[in-house]
């Protein structure tokens, strides 16, 4: 497999556009919550993710309103503006046995302790992971397009994430980001593996008998 070092946003805009196929369950109850810990229990390995409310008041910060956990087919949308992060969660985030990977996790995990007291265990940061394939960039969507010449949107990013009702395509755009930190670690975990990928430099051609 050929992988770039890093790709372009005009590179990237011609590329087809994927989003997440699986179930999407919206959670805010504490007995959603339950049910969706006891599944999510089953899995070594979810992609995860955050959203909050922007604000567009300088030296004001809203609270984290969404956290998102996904498997290859399910992704749950876990409402903290009404559930709060709750024991559940923090053990659940707590857990050593369960890889979170997720992107930028530092900033994810420093607002969720606006919340709740928690320490951050288990988790893959995939701005980190992807250093060790010399991949340069460091955004979601760029490093997705690299790997799967597909891209994934971010238009939703600025919308209210404390609405009454989260929109379809609010929905969407959540569950996608958790689900694409997991089909990225996936992917170059087994690379890394099998050492079956090259490097490939802005100027450099690729070397077709490596793929081969």
């Amino acid at each position: 497999m050929i992988i770039k070092k890093s790709i372009n946003k005009a590179d990237i805009a011609q590329l087809p556009k994927e989003t997440f196929k699986g179930r999407i369950h919206v959670i805010q109850t504490e007995g959603e919550l339950l049910k969706a810990m006891e599944y999510l229990k089953k899995y070594p390995v979810v992609g995860i993710d955050t959203e909050t409310r922007p604000t567009f008041t300088k030296g004001h910060h809203n609270t984290v309103a969404l956290l998102q956990v996904a498997t290859e087919d399910y992704c749950f949308l876990f409402r903290l503006n009404r559930l709060g992060l709750s024991q559940p969660l923090v053990d659940f985030l707590e857990n050593p046995s369960i890889k979170k990977v997720g992107l930028s996790l530092r900033d994810d995990f420093m607002m969720l302790r606006k919340r709740a007291s928690l320490e951050q265990q288990g988790c893959v940061d995939l701005q980190d992971y992807v250093n060790y394939f010399g991949i340069a960039d460091k955004s979601l969507q760029k490093i997705y397009a690299n790997l799967f010449e597909s891209k994934i949107s971010k238009s939703q990013r600025l919308t209210n994430w404390e609405a009454d009702t989260l929109s379809e395509n609010q929905k969407v755009y959540a569950a996608t980001d958790a689900w694409a930190c997991l089909k990225i670690y996936k992917l170059l975990h087994n690379l890394k593996k099998t050492g079956e990928y090259e490097l490939l430099d802005d100027e450099q051609e690729p070397n077709h008998e490596a793929q081969q």
